[in-house]
């Protein structure tokens, strides 16, 4: 399984797409969004945002990466966390694999992704990574003559800790 965490900030990576945790308007929020409309740029990518129009939640989009290292930003839209019985888990779970999907369509080899709906949008993280590494580890063996690279960029020891748990879990 081609799964890792790394302890960095995802506009640094160098994968041919990093995943941006968007809202469903597409526009340029806080946190790991609005780090990555910073660092791409923000009129380039607001305006190419703009022509998309929005996307539905538990969905994905692909940019151009712009200035960034990666050739394309996939926006996938995470649920809002509202106590687990409003589809959350179906929703994160299809985030990450419409991400996946574009990936693929779009001959990418390397894919990183935040842990998406787990900040302001409040999913809870253990959970949020369950779904996101069994997500990833069920599109790798759904495709397993195409090749992908997955990375989870975090900012914290502790969530990359957590992240290495859900990886142990799915493995066991």
């Amino acid at each position: 399984m081609s799964i890792e965490i790394k302890q960095i900030d995802i506009t640094e990576l160098d994968a041919d797409a990093i995943v941006n945790a968007a809202n469903s308007q597409l526009l340029e929020g806080g946190g790991v969004c609005g780090a990555i409309f910073a660092k791409a740029g923000s009129y380039e990518l607001s305006q190419a945002c703009s022509k998309i129009g929005g996307c539905k939640t538990g969905g994905a989009v692909i940019t151009p990466g712009f200035n960034l290292k990666a050739k394309y930003i996939i926006h996938a839209v995470g649920p809002i966390w509202q106590g687990g019985d409003n589809r959350e888990a179906e929703l994160l779970y299809s985030a990450y694999t419409q991400s996946l999907t574009l990936a693929k369509q779009n001959n990418c080899t390397s894919i990183a992704f935040p842990l998406i709906s787990s900040g302001i949008y409040g999913y809870p993280k253990n959970q949020a990574w369950k779904i996101a590494i069994k997500a990833c580890s069920d599109f790798l063996n759904d495709n397993p003559n195409y090749s992908l690279s997955i990375i989870f960029a975090v900012l914290s020891s502790e969530s990359k800790e957590m992240g290495e748990k859900a990886i142990d879990e799915l493995k066991n």
